[in-house]
């Protein structure tokens, strides 16, 4: 499976122990989930609502190549539920670990920033 998005994280993304900032992860995570909701559910616009088991296994380090995959897990009337997987390629070894895991919820919002239903029903 391809993963939604790839990144290398860099020094400025660390903390004071040298290990990549969880928000900057986050930030990601929120990022893939968007293209997951987008790619399962057309062209809409979505908003994140909430942001649910968001369990942190392992730590990413300067220079791991950062893999979010991503799995669209509901889809309800205004809202997607999304799951984002990371995956953390260790640059000094190869290794591959598994780091983060989160499920996300959209909600498709007009350009009043109101729901609107997915399927273009009423």
């Amino acid at each position: 499976m391809d993963p939604t998005l790839r990144i290398t994280l860099l020094p400025r993304d660390t903390n004071k122990h040298g290990t990549i900032f969880g928000g900057v992860i986050l930030s990601h995570v929120d990022l893939a989930g968007a293209v997951e909701a987008r790619r399962s559910c057309g062209p809409r616009n979505f908003v994140t609502v909430a942001m649910d088991k968001v369990v942190f296994r392992a730590p990413v380090f300067v220079g791991d190549v950062v893999s979010f995959f991503t799995e669209t897990l509901r889809i309800g009337r205004t809202s997607v539920t999304v799951k984002v997987t990371v995956d953390a390629e260790r640059a000094e070894s190869g290794e591959t670990a598994r780091v983060t895991e989160a499920e996300i919820v959209y909600v498709a919002v007009d350009a009043d920033r109101r729901p609107i239903p997915i399927r273009g029903d009423s």
